[in-house]
């Protein structure tokens, strides 16, 4: 089975693409989606989703998860995130995906253990899970590998999956 993790952001979109092999996680590919700053916003989001899109023919996924918002400060930049996470959405539906939606607290203790886990914890855990030479940067790839994994070991995943196979006859 194939996840892909998706780390929503307006200016970059990490992903990582997992395969769940049994107890096995394999990294596919992974790396980020990158819009560029003074462009026009609705832009900034065809070019996101338009990516994505790519993506996931390429690579052909069987399931989605992306990471819920959670912003404190700047109201501005939660606007933006959001929409963008709209438009990550919007593609993973169209071509089919279920979408798992975890919060940063549930990342963090499906890939360490112990959900206020600082950021540099989760990433050696990604690089170990998924036997990696080196932390993927930047932190939204490691980030969106961490949401893959979090999916991978949801309880829900495998019921989600065959309620999928199943509306499809198979």
């Amino acid at each position: 089975m194939r996840i892909l993790g998706i780390d929503p952001g307006y200016a970059i979109v990490g992903f990582g693409f997992v395969d769940k092999i049994g107890s096995q996680l394999v990294p596919v590919q992974y790396g980020c989606i990158q819009t560029k700053a003074h462009t026009d916003p609705s832009i900034r989001l065809m070019d996101i989703y338009d990516s994505l899109i790519q993506l996931i023919d390429k690579y052909k996924p069987d399931a989605a998860a992306i990471e819920q918002l959670y912003f404190n400060r700047n109201v501005t930049t939660a606007i933006a995130v959001g929409q963008a996470r709209g438009v990550l959405m919007l593609a993973c539906k169209q071509k089919g995906l279920e979408i798992g939606e975890y919060t940063p607290l549930q990342i963090k203790q499906a890939t360490v253990g112990y959900g206020k886990a600082e950021k540099k914890q989760v990433q050696d855990m990604v690089k170990m899970f998924l036997s990696l030479s080196e932390i993927p940067k930047p932190d939204d790839v490691a980030d969106a590998l961490a949401i893959a994994i979090c999916h991978a070991h949801s309880s829900t995943l495998q019921t989600k999956l065959q309620n999928n196979l199943t509306r499809r006859g198979m």
